[in-house]
């Protein structure tokens, strides 16, 4: 099969989110405004099952090799029985499902939403909604990484959490950048995270509070270009770091690697140790909702499809959707600043 291939049978709007398995590298979930969350093997290129819901879905995410879930705008969380096509309904929100996460060694999935609350849900419970919690304001992205989870929301808000003490967050923040946070991913040395920005801009942030640990973030602009003297600056839509590979032998991490995606359709490869852009890939068609690394890296979903940048207008001439699968290189594996063979 190509290095970098299209599946078939893509979705026929716009896509909203694009997850792998964590641990088959072949299995992929994509959502779409089209109101269906599609199973694919990407190593045959075959979807598997697809799954409809009454409205756009904005986010899924697998809980077990079998098992995945959903939201999006209709409010409810579903769960999707992957082999079966079985649809449990879980319950819902008060608003729009944005986000969600399942934290593995809790067997917990954590959803947030447009009605200003986190939700842990566990399929195997009489009641599926164990818990919820009250937010300052409209959830935008989450990501999880080992204990913590970090919840950008609309107004620049971060909530940072250990979700085995819900109590109250571990920390709040507010963006370091100046615009609204489009796109955010942690770390999977689980240090910090990078947050993208509707200006074309990336930060990398850091979860250990001290002076000198806070001393190390910095942010950068990115899927920006000047066509004839005039700057076009395009939202980061999408972030998502490689897995990490530890080397025990030298007891060293390999791969401190991230891409980016943008409104500009364009998927670079950042460096965040040595602040370096490593590659950036030939521009897709359309603009990039979202991207993700396979569970052992050699793979990249890109997601691409109209994002309404320009409104209906641009709708009227956008692409058709659909979902590339790339196959990784030397671009994502540095060593110390070094290119790892």
């Amino acid at each position: 099969m190509s290095d970098n291939f299209e599946l078939s049978s893509p979705p026929f709007d716009s896509v909203s989110q694009v997850r792998f398995s964590p641990t088959n590298p072949d299995h992929l979930l994509v959502s779409a405004w089209d109101t269906t969350v599609r199973f694919y093997d990407v190593a045959t290129n075959e979807q598997k099952a697809k799954f409809d819901h009454r409205a756009a879905v904005l986010a899924c995410t697998f809980g077990d090799a079998t098992h995945a879930y959903s939201g999006g705008l209709d409010t409810g969380v579903r769960e999707l029985d992957l082999s079966s096509e079985k649809v449990t309904y879980l319950g819902q929100h008060g608003n729009a499902v944005s986000a969600m996460n399942y934290a593995r060694e809790q067997n917990v999935l954590i959803t947030g939403s447009w009605d200003q609350s986190l939700r842990f849900w566990d399929s195997r419970a009489p009641t599926a909604e164990t818990s919820t919690h009250p937010l300052p304001e409209r959830v935008y992205n989450m990501d999880l990484v080992n204990h913590t989870l970090v919840v950008a929301m609309a107004s620049r808000l971060f909530h940072i959490y250990d979700i085995r003490k819900m109590s109250e967050p571990a920390q709040m923040r507010e963006s370091s950048l100046k615009f609204m946070t489009r796109s955010l991913a942690c770390m999977p040395d689980g240090q910090g995270y990078a947050i993208g920005s509707v200006e074309g801009r990336i930060g990398v942030e850091y979860f250990d509070p001290s002076p000198e640990a806070q001393e190390k973030k910095y942010a950068f602009k990115c899927h920006r270009q000047t066509i004839e003297d005039v700057d076009h600056v395009w939202p980061v839509n999408a972030l998502a770091f490689h897995p990490v590979l530890v080397l025990f032998v030298y007891n060293i991490s390999v791969y401190n690697t991230f891409a980016s995606a943008g409104s500009d359709g364009t998927v670079s490869i950042w460096d965040h140790k040595v602040k370096k852009r490593l590659r950036q890939y030939p521009k897709y068609s359309a603009p990039i909702p979202s991207v993700a690394f396979n569970c052992d890296g050699t793979r990249l979903a890109v997601g691409v499809s109209y994002t309404w940048d320009d409104g209906e207008e641009g709708a009227k001439a956008a692409e058709r959707p659909a979902v590339w699968i790339r196959k990784t290189g030397d671009e994502v594996k540095m060593v110390s600043g070094r290119w790892m063979y």
